[in-house]
């Protein structure tokens, strides 16, 4: 390895070397091992300090020797560990427990509780104008009669006499002491010996909450909400968790929605377009007048400002878009056969028409000849 080798090139060498030189996988040659893998410890002890690097880099080893040899090497205070060497060994203490440091008891922390989901179903016109509506939870909260703590009214938990009250177990491995979590009492140092009848114990209950959620205007599926502590209860007097309430929403039998924006077709007759109208189209608030000018091609659009969706933020709505589509009839009475004919003989005895007058004009003209 490089001197100017990078803090991960570091840790990939050490990790390595840890591996190759552990005492149990060298029992032939188990005292050789040991001795190299403390030499590797030790080393990487000093490189992974940037302090005691550059003291070793200027003066050696008198740079960085202490009370434990080379590099001043105290176990209990090697944070990273379990970060290089925590699946190997498959350990959850730190350094120090390894080695068989940290002698006081560990202490139980309070849990943060776990987050929970919920999907609501909401109509088209919900998440339009926004609605109040009311939800049942399933979550876990503390026992209400013994408080969260699992012991009978009147009692209190006692010292797991597995591990003393450490909540944690000690092996031996060759010249190491592992640190596990204490399987009798799950690491938190104590037990139950009259276990509370309501939650048997387990210091919490399954229970159904109903809140009532407020749905703004103006969202749509894949939105979120975020309910703060109304998740899981935490474990051992901590906070809860959050709720986050995900939305999907249905979608309408008449529009489509682009952002805050509708979109929606609407059929007119053939008269319709070649003359104008004036129409009647739906919208989220009622029926609206529209304007169709004569000579309406198909797709034509027609915007009718804020008659779409109000915009999340609460400034203002969007648009509905109308695309008009020209029908053909499938079907003719008599009459309407006998004026497209009539039309269909115009356009074919049409001659003499000037240059500067368009085919659209020249047809719009001759429909209103036939249809009024």
């Amino acid at each position: 390895m490089s001197r100017g080798a990078s803090p991960d090139e570091i840790k990939k060498a050490y990790r390595r070397l840890a591996m190759q030189w552990h005492p149990d996988r060298n029992p032939d040659q188990k005292q050789e091992a040991e001795e190299k893998f403390k030499e590797a410890s030790e080393a990487y002890s000093i490189l992974s300090d940037l302090q005691k690097r550059s003291q070793y880099d200027r003066f050696g080893h008198a740079g960085v020797a202490g009370p434990a040899g080379f590099g001043g090497f105290d176990p209990a205070t090697f944070s990273e560990f379990n970060d290089i060497l925590g699946d190997f060994f498959g350990v959850g203490g730190g350094f120090g427990d390894l080695f068989g440091g940290g002698g006081q008891r560990r202490r139980a922390r309070p849990q943060r509780g776990s987050d929970l989901r919920y999907d609501l179903k909401l109509s088209f016109e919900e998440a339009a104008f926004g609605t109040k509506t009311r939800i049942k939870i399933p979550r876990t909260e503390d026992c209400p009669a013994c408080g969260g703590s699992g012991a009978k009214p009147g009692t209190h938990p006692t010292a797991c006499k597995t591990c003393g009250g450490r909540g944690a177990v000690r092996q031996q491995q060759s010249f190491l002491t592992i640190q596990r979590t204490c399987p009798a009492c799950s690491g938190v140092g104590q037990v139950n010996s009259d276990p509370c009848k309501n939650c048997r114990g387990e210091g919490r209950l399954q229970v159904e909450k109903t809140l009532s959620v407020t749905i703004p205007s103006g969202v749509d599926s894949e939105s979120r909400l975020r309910i703060s502590g109304e998740g899981e209860g935490g474990a051992r007097g901590g906070p809860p968790g959050d709720l986050y309430v995900f939305l999907h929403v249905e979608d309408h039998r008449f529009f489509e929605r682009d952002g805050s924006d509708l979109l929606c077709k609407i059929p007119i007759s053939y008269s319709q377009a070649a003359l104008g109208a004036r129409i009647q189209v739906p919208t989220l608030d009622g029926k609206e007048s529209l304007n169709i000018p004569e000579g309406t091609q198909t797709g034509s659009r027609f915007r009718l400002r804020g008659k779409g969706i109000p915009k999340l933020d609460g400034h203002g709505r969007g648009d509905l878009h109308v695309f008009v589509t020209v029908v053909t009839p499938a079907r003719l009475s008599n009459e309407q056969r006998r004026l497209l004919e009539e039309l269909a003989a115009l356009d074919r005895s049409e001659d003499g028409r000037p240059e500067n007058e368009s085919a659209e004009k020249t047809f719009t003209e001759k429909v209103k000849d036939l249809f009024t």
